[in-house]
């Protein structure tokens, strides 16, 4: 019988509809599931009452649990009746049961029962899964007159096994499958997605598409088109022609692109249909029996070669052993054979030179050819064969065959054309795998450091100046230091922290005295696991209040994280509140939020709120033209590979060794759950392998594309210019050609998507300040740099600094201007109306200006035609722009970045490390620039300030002859307006305004004279 339960712990509501009469009611739960009804305590006339109660239902069949309801109903018990009237429900499907470990605190609106139903506030519920067979399941449902209080400290759940977690996988699935679900309330919420379907990898297909229109075969047969340039900006935007977008029609794996179209070939479509198909012979080996012995002392240490003309792969060896197991994979690229015949030779590692045992030859010609979905081939056993032709030398397991990219042994495999020469073994060829990573689930901790008490100094005869020190790993943060006159000190101060699952780390609080300039003196310690604190999903005003814990410190020498028995200590009465959470509303920031691949929150139960919107696929093709980064046998080279990231998914390719055109025809997949996030590709030089001896892989450039302005289901083929800037100017690196393709599963989702927060709500209830989310982002991204890079082939530090744009906050001279000419090209719009308007006001066009006369006066006429105009206008001007609608992504301009034209010491400025390394002549030089800059920017910001308090001047009587004219004026002005229609005013100002030069004089005008004689406050700037 399965163990498997269901928690509910009731923890409060808020804000509930009075029912008494009296302004007030007197609340109860009552819990319904699988045939089981259990209830709380009453809270006496409480309109946010407090439970705290757990409760656990047996679940019958597991199998099952994606059809079961829990309901939550709030009721208010009438003592004169001994009834109950409704105050509202929540009805929770079984999807949105998630493991213990998963499980935080949610508050979830009460719904009505009936459409006259009288319903307002909310039901805070932590509702989890658990099969610890310590824990037995409540009683059955108590009479309401014998409510008991029940202890929620004693039903805490432990975090489930495996099985839980399988079954709850399972459910969620069930629920994704079944378009029931969609009928449920408005509010019924969802939680987690659909984790037992595994995301889709560089080795499957996408798993929706939308089908694109099919032509003639015929059309099929055409020739390539050569890649067409496309113009990403018009007007002064426009770059050279070499850094230009590059438009292509490969033939892939599906057809043909042509405009974004594929046309399918006679042939059924490949499962790769966006990259190009490469044919491999595929080589397993497998094991050997019954080798014979080649040395004296009757030992053997094989290995096996495996060569195909010029390239050869190389097994592990074993020592002192006639049966090896390898079970290795070699793939040979097709286009790269040159030799009929295939020889597997099974050798004895020697010191001096290796000895052959013997081999097994194939004839290409004979080889089969595989194409999943075929199960994979069976291996056999071939005789060995020695130097005379004679087979008595044992048998080799092989498996040889033909297939493509698709083939589910292409990953793990060893590849002739990312080989390399000083290292042709497969142990070798493991640092140039391609992978899959998952970066780790970030969440932010926020300890609240409150007060602390009976505080014990060593000097009894002054106060203490404390502080507290926060610590997680490398992470150290401190409280402003209190000089209160008392050993109780009060801080209520918010310490961040960004931390990653699992969480192996300590949060470790220690308090300290400050005796002395530069000397500190440790009060005490403290020291929490972070799996022991608490996660939450939104903050409520009351969370410091009942949150906060007493927490004891002792003595700096006793405090040992890994020792398991403590000695015998003293006892240390000090203590220190703190009030901890783990903040599971919020995203973790790893990457600029400029260009940010994913926006959901840390807590899994909030990620059904935002279900999939689509697909997106992503083909790399190859790169082109790249730069030299290496320099091999005399001749300038590149091992490169690619890495691209969407969300918590980083992907790399196989590193192609010795080319500057490498073909990586590698196909990935991602859910998209938010339009406006980023894709991130970028191609990277390995200086890890092939002899190299480099400390860093060297970047050779990047791609970003937005989600958002990708039509659904058109396939994007363009070569992309790899745009790097350098500290002597902007530098081509090569070319990446990619094949990308958004297909949306969801539109009415997707058009949803529009009107919610961009970042979860959190955000925007308890912001974060700009220098802390600097912080935590340097923080994320370190802790993100430093999993990846533990994984094997490592994702080094260098790569996810790079891609996570880390030093895009550091100052730029260049960066400063380009933002400057953005800000005026946002401008430029309201400008040139203005010029517009001026010509008219100045007569220059007299048609023109008659004509807005005209204009004019229907809207004074017809003022309720004025909004109207205004969005149609728009309309129109929307309509007319579809056709000039850009068929493209956006890629980085030299002109926008201002990299074209920036001059040598400022390139030099922006690659300067923090702090600066440079001279002090060359400081103070810049320094001095950034003054001149400066005090250009001060002047126009005194200048705006200048004329607001000219304003506030008016009627400040600081000029009391001023503020006389002006109230005279305004009580004249009054008056006109009283007896004056509005209309006729309005028409005598525009007529005034337009009037024809013979009419206007040089001179400024009354008013603006008149302004500019009011004070201001320069005159009190020292």
């Amino acid at each position: 019988m399965s163990n498997l339960k269901l928690g509910v712990e009731v923890v409060s509501a808020h804000n509930l509809m009075p029912k008494d009469g009296q302004g007030s009611a007197s609340a109860f739960v009552e819990l319904h599931f699988d045939n089981q009804k259990f209830r709380t305590t009453t809270k006496e006339k409480d309109l946010n009452p407090v439970w705290n109660e757990s409760f656990y239902f047996n679940i019958s069949d597991p199998n099952n649990l994606s059809n079961l309801n829990l309901e939550a109903s709030v009721y208010n018990h009438l003592k004169t009746t001994n009834s109950k009237s409704f105050l509202g429900k929540v009805r929770l499907t079984g999807t949105s049961f998630v493991p213990y470990s998963d499980a935080a605190v949610l508050h979830y609106p009460l719904e009505k029962r009936g459409i006259f139903s009288r319903v307002k506030g909310e039901l805070g519920l932590k509702v989890f899964l658990t099969d610890d067979p310590s824990i037995r399941s409540s009683n059955p449902l108590p009479a309401m007159e014998s409510s008991v209080l029940t202890d929620s400290r004693t039903t805490q759940a432990q975090g489930p096994v495996q099985q839980v977690q399988n079954i709850v996988q399972n459910i969620v699935q069930g629920a994704f499958s079944n378009d029931k679900d969609k009928s449920e309330a408005r509010h019924t919420f969802h939680h987690l997605p659909n984790t037992n379907v595994p995301q889709q990898q560089h080795h499957s297909s996408a798993a929706v598409s939308q089908e694109p229109g099919r032509y003639g075969a015929d059309q099929m047969r055409a020739e390539p088109q050569g890649p067409r340039v496309v113009r990403m900006f018009s007007g002064s935007a426009s770059q050279p022609f070499d850094y230009q977008l590059k438009e292509t029609s490969p033939i892939l794996g599906g057809g043909q692109v042509v405009g974004g179209r594929v046309i399918r070939a006679d042939k059924p479509a490949s499962t790769y249909d966006l990259v190009e198909q490469m044919h491999y012979l595929f080589v397993r080996v497998v094991k050997a029996r019954d080798l014979p012995t080649m040395d004296v002392t009757g030992s053997l240490d094989p290995f096996v070669e495996v060569r195909v003309g010029n390239y050869k792969g190389i097994t592990k060896h074993f020592e002192k052993t006639k049966n090896p197991v390898w079970n290795e994979v070699f793939a040979f690229a097709g286009d790269r054979m040159q030799a009929p015949f295939l020889e597997v030779v099974v050798k004895d590692k020697d010191m001096l030179k290796d000895d052959i045992v013997g081999f097994v030859r194939f004839d290409l010609s004979d080889v089969p050819t595989r194409v999943p979905p075929d199960s994979p081939l069976a291996p056999e056993w071939y005789r060995i064969a020695n130097s005379k032709g004679e087979k008595n030398n044992g048998e080799l397991m092989l498996a040889v065959w033909y297939g493509t990219q698709a083939d589910e042994a292409f990953p793990d495999a060893w590849h002739s054309d990312a080989a390399s020469h000083h290292d042709s073994s497969a142990a070798g060829s493991s640092y140039i795998r391609s992978k899959v990573y998952h970066s780790p689930r970030l969440w932010y901790v926020r300890v609240t450091v409150v007060e602390a008490q009976d505080l014990v100094i060593t000097e009894k005869t002054r106060f203490p100046d404390v502080y507290v020190k926060a610590q997680i790993g490398n992470q150290i943060l401190k409280t402003k230091p209190t000089q209160a006159r008392t050993l109780n000190p009060l801080w209520n101060e918010d310490l961040i922290f960004v931390v990653a699952e699992p969480f192996e780390d300590h949060l470790m609080l220690t308090v300290e005295d400050r005796v002395g300039p530069n000397k500190d003196e440790t009060i005490g310690r403290t020291i929490i696991p972070l799996n022991a604190i608490e996660k939450r999903a939104e903050v409520r005003h009351d969370d410091r209040i009942d949150h906060s814990r007493w927490f004891h410190l002792e003595k700096a020498y006793v405090i040992d994280v890994d020792q398991t028995k403590k000695e015998k200590k003293d006892k240390f009465a000090s203590r220190l509140r703190l009030c901890l959470f783990l903040e599971g509303g919020y995203h973790v920031h790893d990457e600029s939020t400029h260009y940010s691949s994913d926006l959901r929150p840390s807590l899994k139960q909030l990620w059904l709120r935002t279900p999939s919107i689509g697909v997106l696929e992503l083909g790399i093709l190859n790169a082109d033209g790249l730069h030299p980064m290496k320099t091999r046998d005399q001749k300038g080279t590149s091992d490169t590979y690619c890495v691209a990231k969407y969300g918590q998914k980083w992907v790399r390719t196989r590193t192609i060794m010795n080319s500057l055109s490498p073909k990586y025809n590698e196909q990935y997949t991602w859910e998209v759950y938010d339009p406006a996030t980023v894709i991130t590709i970028g191609v990277f030089d390995n200086c890890h392998v092939g002899g190299a001896n480099g400390s860093r892989d060297l970047k050779i450039g990047k791609v970003r594309i937005r989600i958002s302005t990708l039509e659904t289901g058109r396939v994007y083929t363009h070569s992309y210019p790899l745009l790097v800037l350098h500290p002597n100017g902007v530098k081509k690196m090569g070319e990446l050609h990619l094949a990308i393709r958004f297909s949306c599963t969801s539109l009415m989702n997707t058009m949803l998507i529009y009107s919610r927060p961009l970042l979860p709500k959190m955000h925007y209830i308890k912001p974060f300040t700009v220098m802390q989310q600097d912080m935590l982002r340097h923080q994320a991204v370190n802790i993100v740099a430093a999993r990846l890079s533990r994984s094997e082939p490592p994702l080094r530090k260098e790569v996810i600094e790079y891609m996570s744009d880390m030093d895009s906050h550091l100052w730029s001279m260049r960066r400063s201007k380009a933002n400057f000419f953005r800000l005026m090209s946002v401008f430029s719009g309201l400008i040139a109306v203005g010029k517009w308007f001026g010509e008219v006001c100045t007569w220059k066009n007299p048609i023109t200006t008659g004509l807005v006369h005209v204009l004019f006066v229907m809207l004074v006429c017809f003022p309720e035609l004025i909004l109207p105009t205004v969005f149609l206008y728009m309309f129109m001007i929307g309509l007319w722009n579809y056709r000039y609608r850009p068929r493209y992504p956006p890629h980085m301009n030299t002109k926008i970045s201002y990299a074209d034209n920036v001059h040598p010491d400022e390139l030099d400025e922006e690659f300067d490390s923090f702090p600066t390394s440079r001279s002090s002549e060359l400081v103070r030089m810049r320094y001095d620039r950034l003054r001149s800059v400066a005090g250009r920017i001060q002047t126009v910001v005194g200048d705006v300030a200048t004329q607001g308090e000219r304003f506030q001047a008016l009627l400040s009587w600081r000029d009391p002859r001023a503020t006389t004219i002006f109230l005279v004026f305004c009580l004249l002005v009054a008056l006109v307006l009283y007896i004056t229609p509005f209309q006729v005013l309005a028409l005598v100002t525009g007529f005034y305004l337009m009037r024809h030069p013979r009419f206007r004089g040089r001179l400024p005008s009354v008013p603006i004279n008149f302004f500019r004689r009011l004070p201001a406050k320069t005159d009190s700037m020292l």
